[in-house]
């Protein structure tokens, strides 16, 4: 048997998660079953859906997230030993999996053509799918048309944008400091705000003098309602997340919408990238090509260690990270 460790939600967050919401828990598995796979874990993923599902399990519960592993011990024909995965299993070095199961979500590490494992939780995988899927499937944006993109320094919001200029689009983000509109610019949007330190629907009049098309929203919030103030008729909302009130105690306020969303005729709708599970391959292998061509750059921000995981959480939700966070086992 495998001597493991494993994050064990103990209690539901209230505002910011803290370190005592946490246990770290070791344990022995069993021997593996037909079917099951005996993975170790070598990257793990930090997202802010974890705070957002947080509160919709009853605890305790195991922290769930995508990780990459290695097969160390296989019944399942499809997984031998030696084979790179990607699973749901969440924070924990050693982990045991059934690729049957919906929620421990096991496939194969895909042909990343040389680039590092760990984009398999970032660009190339879940977030990236996100991004990809929720642009263009939902915003379903057109060249010459004005993107606007909120966490645009994070996992989802840098590629949404390069997305968006790859497909001929003008790209307006928004981030939480000077630096990061200085390395979302350099990623080719044509223009990047700290929305702490402007104006933001003065900027956004001077950015987008006819308007915004379309809005990846990852933030929610005033900030939101300033953006879709300034739309387009007819124009698209991917409603990707609320980071901004994930840690709120109450709910924050916003101006109503109601308006602008009638007179302008607007489309706002909301996702959950599971929705295209079965294509997640397709943008996979659009992403990896437009890495490898040049067209899209990544950059991960990543903690090293098992007993850091935590802090990394906690990092990403208060934005200390640029581009995708991870830890490395």
């Amino acid at each position: 048997m495998v001597k493991a460790r494993k994050y064990i939600v103990k209690q539901p967050f209230v505002g910011l998660p803290k370190r005592e919401d946490f246990e770290i828990v070791e344990h022995q598995l069993p021997p593996i079953k037909n079917g099951e796979i005996l993975v170790k874990v070598e990257w793990v993923s930090v997202d802010p859906y974890m705070r957002a599902y947080n509160g919709r399990f009853p605890t305790p519960y195991d922290q769930f997230g995508f990780n990459v592993g290695t097969v160390q011990d296989s019944k399942d024909p499809r997984y031998p030993v030696g084979r790179k995965v990607v699973t749901h299993k969440g924070w924990c070095d050693y982990t045991i999996a059934n690729a049957s199961s919906e929620t421990d979500r096991v496939y194969k590490l895909p042909d990343l053509k040389g680039l590092n494992e760990s984009l398999a939780v970032g660009a190339v995988g879940m977030p990236g799918a996100t991004a990809y899927f929720g642009l263009l499937e939902i915003c379903k944006p057109k060249a010459g048309e004005t993107v606007v993109v909120t966490g645009a320094a994070g996992a989802v919001g840098t590629v949404v944008g390069q997305i968006a200029k790859i497909k001929g689009c003008t790209v307006i983000g928004f981030a939480g400091t000077d630096e990061k509109c200085q390395w979302l610019q350099s990623l080719g949007f044509d223009k990047a705000f700290n929305y702490k330190t402007v104006d933001a629907s003065k900027v956004l009049k001077e950015a987008a003098p006819s308007g915004i098309d379309c809005y990846f929203d990852n933030v929610g919030g005033e900030l939101s309602s300033i953006i879709i103030s300034q739309m387009n008729v007819r124009g698209r909302v991917a409603v990707c997340g609320s980071i901004s009130a994930y840690n709120d105690t109450s709910l924050p306020e916003a101006t109503i919408l109601q308006t602008y969303l009638v007179f302008k005729q607007l489309k706002i709708e909301g996702f959950i990238v599971d929705r295209w599970l079965g294509q997640w391959n397709v943008a996979f292998a659009d992403i990896i090509g437009w890495i490898k061509s040049g067209k899209m750059k990544t950059q991960e921000h990543v903690t090293e260690g098992f007993d850091n995981i935590y802090d990394a959480f906690v990092g990403m939700l208060q934005g200390e990270n640029t581009g995708k966070a991870v830890v490395k086992i």
